[in-house]
Order: structure tokens, then C-alpha cells, then sequence
């Protein structure tokens, strides 16, 4: 039996290691603890969070979740040692996932040792801790002018603050005791004036900050109705965070937004609106399907390996795709394309053809249309063209602009479907009830089809959510389906189609602060204001 491309080799003996996955946000990996994860026949952790960053291993690879047993008791140290031992057996690789620093995490050191015990080897993977990164994403300094002592502590060992005299205390892991540890530190001689910081879900996308003082924080955070655990951090220091706050108030801080494209499409569209601080969410609109007769484009591809053209236009990641997979099918690979010139519209197509070791020949140098393409593509010429075809391998909707243009400058183009776009199925019902009651924020349109599509497949979007359109004419297609459209990009750019929304979200932001009223997502004063009225 072969070996997967993508599956980790196994060693004679196998081996644990404790990686530090941070405070919660994947992207605060270290370039360590990536390597040790792809390398990972088995993955153990306990926290749901952690289940985003499998991403980086291999499809192959086995989770074992130690947080709790069959009856939902929480795992010992001693237990999760056990079953850490057991995966390590026949020579395989086991990457255990610890919240923040392994050594610093409450039972990352009682599972090495279980781990030592055994005669089985170890190694751990330094991470970010979370009782510095939270307060860091928090904009609370730990050290910041005179104030230049802090002390870290975890609450689930013993706590001695009367023979503290740092200026700044910092408590992880809190939950219940939150009233208990606020007397505590009362009881140890701080003035219950005293500033303080609760965080909860730090470093994520969904992080909440509660500030207030020893006297009245237990109040506040109920009055919040955020759940823990929680970071905790006391003392003058907090004072900054309204000045150094820079994560919570990104332009799109926490907006579900919904984006109507599948995940390979919607790849720097997700990037982007992440990089602003909102949690991108993708409901495929269309599926992509192989032509209903295959003859056309099998007749064309066999003529491309045979040599019967000058070149090849990709108008779309999903035409390469069609082709390279009849390739593949044919048992050959990127060098049946040798000799041809290439045309690629789009950077995600270009991109995929030099992942494929193919560098595009032309790409359009403005607008990455068909349009644009035409615009830079040179006219036949007798003699500097030996062949005068162009394979033209497209949708089965796609405009005919492209191969007109090129007829027009004296190609011979064979205009050929390599797939169909079909609806696609709807989405979930949850998903399809988000939508209509208003429970994203936003709604990304990248072209009218995903306009039309959405709307048949999962209804309106609610009158609150904020619409972003790419251009005139998704924004005129939305318009038509009675929606109305808040964001326009400048130009049709996935990533100004971000940028403007980012725009839009950070004037909304400073409105509403100007005004004197909260900061509230759209979801949320949709239903801020139902409350309001309901209690009228």
C-alpha cells in the first residue's frame, strides 16, 4: 500500500509534543508549533477552540479530545498522561494542543512527566502566554512608565497576594471565583478603587472587555452577562486601555458577515475582512459541475497536447481547473501546456498557475475582466505567429466579449464550455434563519449572480444587515431585489470591497461614539431596539 502525499512518516519509536497554542487565536501560532502539527500522525486537546488550528495537519490525522470522559467529567492530569502514552504507541507522532505556554498551563507539566515515566520522548513547543498576550490584546500595558512590576497568576493553584507588591496583578483562568478573588486582593490591602480589567474569549474575534474598579467589577461583569473564564488584570495600568485599546476597536471588531462565494473563491475576500477584525462566514451560491456534453473540451484538449494552438486563455480559477483535471485524467501534468503562451484574467488564477510551475504570459494590466484581458492581448500576426487558434476553455454562462475581441484582431478561437455553474443547494436552515432575522452583520456581494442566487436559495437578508456590493451593476442587481445597498468598492476588487466596508464600519463606529451611545454591532441594535420597544 502507497503512502498519502500529505501523510507524516512514521519513526521507530514514537514521541509527544507539548505545543503552546496561545491565548485562543490561531493565528498567534509559532512557526514551531505549524512544522509540529503537519508533522502529527495523532493531535490531543481539550479545548474547542483548538479545533481550528488542525488545519494546519494533515487530513489524516487523528483528534482525541482528553477534556472530558464519556460521562462529561473532566479529564485528570494523570488520565490525560495516560491517553497520551497510549497514542504515542507504533511509532507514532502525538502533538499535545495546550492553551497558552505548555509549562505555564495547569496540567501540561503532569502530562510530560507522565510522558517521562513511560520511557516515552517529549519535547514542547514554547507558545504565547496567555496571561500576557490577553492583556496585550486587551490594550492594557503591563509595563508602562513607572508602574514596571507585575505579577502572573493562574487561579487554580493556591494564592498568597499579601506578600504581593507588584503594581499590576494579572489572574487567569477564572471563573466562579470571581467574587472570591476580588475580596481576596481587598483583603491584601488593595484600596477597592483600585482599577480592573475582565477579559473573556481573548485574543479572538469574540473578545469582551469589562473595565470597573474592586468595588464594583463583580457587578458590572454580571450586568454584562459575559461568561468565563476570564483574564483578569488589576491595578493603575488599565487606565491606558482606552488610549492603547487597538484590537476591539477594529473598523469590523466581532460582525458576522456573510460572504456568498465558496471557500476556494472567497480566499482573500476572507483574509482581508479577518484582517479587520470580522468573522467571515461562506455560503457557497453556485456549484460547479462538467459540461453535459464532455466531447468539446476533450476534442480541445487533446488538440492542445497535439500542439494545435498558440494559446490558452484562463478566465477563471474553476476553467483551470476543468482543464488541468482532464489532464490529469490523461495521466499527464503541466508540461503538456509547454510551448503555448498563456493568459490568465484574475490574480487567484494567475497564482494557481504558478503553483502549478506555470508562469502566465499575460495578465491583464488594468481591470481583470475579460474586458481587460483584450484590452493587452496582441493582435494576430502573420508572421510572428506560426499558429493563429486560441483555446478558449470557459462557463457555460460566461459572455462571448472575450472571443469576439479575438476574432476581431484575426484569431481563430475555439470558444469551448468546460462547466457548467448551477444554483447551489441551499444552506442550512440555521444559516437560512441568520439571514433573514438579521443575525449577520453584513452581507458581501461579489457579483450579481451571487446576488440573484442568494436570494433564491436562502431568502432576503434582513433589512439591518449592511449591504456591500463590488460594483454599478451588483449593486443595480441588488437594488432590483429590493435590497438596499450601504457599500460600494471603488473599482470591482474583492480587497477594496473589504477596504470600504472597513470604511464604512469605522465611520459607523465613530458616529455612534459621538452620538453618546454604545458601540453596538448592526445585529445587535436590531435587537437592542426590539427590547426597547417590547418594554414600551
Amino acid at each position: 500500500m502507497t503512502t498519502p502525499r500529505n501523510a507524516p512518516k512514521r519513526t521507530d519509536q514514537g514521541d509527544v509534543v507539548f505545543v503552546g497554542a496561545g491565548p485562543g487565536d490561531p493565528g498567534l501560532l509559532t512557526v514551531r508549533a505549524v512544522e509540529a502539527l503537519r508533522d502529527a500522525h495523532v493531535v490531543v486537546l481539550d479545548e474547542p477552540a483548538h479545533h481550528q488550528m488542525l488545519e494546519h495537519a494533515s487530513d489524516l490525522v487523528e483528534v482525541v479530545d482528553v477534556g472530558v470522559d464519556d460521562a462529561g467529567v473532566a479529564l485528570t492530569a494523570a488520565a490525560r498522561g495516560r491517553r497520551l502514552v497510549q497514542s504515542a504507541k507504533n511509532g507514532r507522532r502525538v502533538v499535545r494542543l495546550l492553551e497558552g505556554d505548555p509549562f505555564s498551563h495547569p496540567t501540561g507539566a503532569d502530562e510530560a512527566l507522565a510522558c517521562a515515566k513511560a520511557g516515552v520522548p517529549f519535547e514542547a513547543v514554547a507558545g504565547v502566554a496567555t496571561g500576557t498576550a490577553v492583556p496585550t490584546h486587551a490594550g492594557v500595558p503591563l509595563v508602562a512608565g513607572r508602574r514596571r512590576s507585575t505579577q502572573l497568576f493562574d487561579v487554580g493553584g493556591k494564592l498568597d497576594l499579601h506578600s504581593c507588591a507588584a503594581d499590576t496583578l494579572v489572574f487567569t483562568g477564572v471563573t466562579e471565583q470571581l467574587g472570591e478573588l476580588v475580596q481576596s486582593v481587598v483583603d491584601a490591602g488593595r484600596v477597592p478603587s483600585t482599577p480592573v480589567a475582565v477579559i473573556t474569549a481573548g485574543s479572538t474575534v469574540s473578545q469582551q472587555s469589562v473595565l470597573g474598579t474592586l468595588a464594583d467589577i463583580g457587578s458590572a461583569v454580571k450586568a454584562a452577562k459575559i461568561d468565563g473564564p476570564y483574564v483578569v488584570i488589576v491595578g493603575d495600568a488599565v487606565e491606558h486601555r482606552d488610549t492603547l485599546s487597538w484590537f476591539e476597536t477594529k473598523p469590523l471588531f466581532g460582525w458576522r458577515v456573510l460572504v456568498p462565494r465558496t471557500k476556494e473563491q472567497a480566499g482573500s475576500l476572507t483574509d482581508s475582512l479577518r484582517g479587520y477584525g470580522a468573522v467571515p462566514e461562506g455560503v457557497p451560491t453556485i456549484s460547479v459541475e462538467p459540461p453535459r456534453n464532455p466531447q468539446q473540451i476533450d476534442k480541445a484538449v487533446r488538440g492542445m497536447v497535439e500542439g494545435r494552438y498558440e494559446w490558452i486563455a484562463f478566465t477563471s480559477f474553476n476553467a483551470l481547473r476543468a482543464v488541468k483535471e482532464k489532464l490529469i485524467g490523461y495521466g499527464l501534468d503541466a508540461r503538456a501546456l509547454s510551448g503555448l503562451k498563456v493568459a490568465a484574467v484574475g490574480e487567484k488564477t494567475a497564482q494557481a498557475l504558478r503553483e502549478w510551475g506555470i508562469e502566465p504570459d499575460l495578465v491583464p494590466s488594468g481591470e481583470q475582466s475579460a474586458a481587460g484581458l483584450l484590452a493587452d492581448w496582441p493582435p494576430y500576426d502573420e508572421v510572428l505567429d506560426p499558429i493563429n487558434r486560441v483555446f478558449l476553455p470557459r462557463a457555460d454562462i460566461a459572455t462571448e466579449t472575450l472571443a469576439a475581441g479575438l476574432m476581431e484582431m484575426g484569431w481563430e478561437v475555439d470558444d469551448v464550455t468546460a462547466y457548467r455553474t448551477v444554483r447551489a443547494a441551499p444552506p442550512p436552515a440555521k444559516t437560512r434563519e441568520a439571514i433573514k432575522t438579521g443575525k449577520f452583520d453584513a452581507v458581501v456581494f461579489t457579483s450579481s449572480s451571487t446576488v440573484r442566487n442568494l436570494v433564491g436559495i436562502a431568502g432576503k437578508p434582513h433589512a439591518n444587515t449592511v449591504i456591500a456590493c463590488i460594483g454599478p451593476a451588483t449593486a443595480k442587481t441588488a437594488e432590483e431585489h429590493g435590497l438596499r445597498v450601504d457599500v460600494m468598492a471603488p473599482e470591482p476588487s474583492v480587497e477594496l470591497l473589504a477596504d470600504t466596508l472597513a470604511e464604512f464600519g469605522d465611520s459607523r463606529r465613530m458616529s455612534l461614539l459621538e452620538a453618546g451611545e454604545p458601540v453596538l454591532k448592526p445585529s445587535q441594535r436590531r435587537r437592542s431596539a426590539s427590547r426597547r420597544k417590547s418594554a414600551q
